[in-house]
């Protein structure tokens, strides 16, 4: 999934505040039948995000599902509900399509793709610098959602073969939207808020991220 034009956001307050309690999200224990903890491998812990993204986002009429070929959206119809597909069932992967499921507008959200074109690798270097700049927000989401989930997360320039440069101002962008996001100075999208607290209750006994778990260094 990749777009070059700047897509409408539902916000909310800043993410450092006080974790709700476990009601927070309803029948969080009955959804919950394996402790993150225990998983060892990358298909179990898919399984459980699939499972628990699935139920904690039922009332958007949306599910996660693992995809053969590349990321695609695909919204809602009269029969089925809308679906984020991420790629290979790579763990990464989902994170990545979530992250620009949660910036997405109402109005983006019943578009093929959230309304995004595809520009394939190998893009030319102002091709790339555009594509840069609308990558900034769903990679700093990401990087919150796999840090609330204590995986390493990785920059993606998606672009092997074109002219994309080493990547260092885009990490910069990518940090310095993170630190904004922290410190409230930018709102957080709702549904990226509400799955950064539900990681948390289940991940990290409800404590929330912090400034220092975010480093520029960390994505070199």
């Amino acid at each position: 999934m990749h777009q070059l034009q700047p897509q409408p956001e539902v916000t909310t307050s800043s993410l450092v505040r006080s974790m709700p309690t476990s009601d927070f999200v309803p029948g969080l224990d009955s959804v919950q039948l394996s402790p993150w903890s225990i998983l060892q491998t990358e298909a179990e812990q898919v399984d459980w995000l699939i499972l628990h993204f699935n139920h904690w986002f039922s009332h958007h009429n949306v599910v996660l599902v693992k995809g053969d070929f590349e990321p695609e959206y695909f919204p809602a119809a009269a029969d089925y509900p809308a679906r984020i597909q991420f790629a290979h069932g790579f763990f990464n992967s989902a994170l990545h399509e979530i992250s620009h499921w949660t910036i997405a507008g109402a109005q983006r959200r019943l578009l093929p793709d959230l309304g995004y074109w595809y520009a394939p690798d190998g893009r030319t270097q102002q091709q790339q610098a555009e594509f840069e700049q609308v990558e900034i927000k769903p990679q700093a989401i990401e990087w919150l959602f796999a840090q609330a989930f204590g995986r390493k997360f990785r920059v993606s320039l998606d672009n092997l073969t074109g002219e994309g440069g080493d990547g260092s101002s885009f990490k910069d962008n990518v940090f310095a939207q993170v630190q904004r996001y922290l410190n409230g100075e930018a709102p957080l999208p709702r549904d990226a808020q509400l799955f950064i607290q539900c990681i948390c209750l289940c991940t990290r006994n409800g404590h929330m991220l912090q400034h220092d778990e975010f480093q520029r260094e960390f994505l070199d």
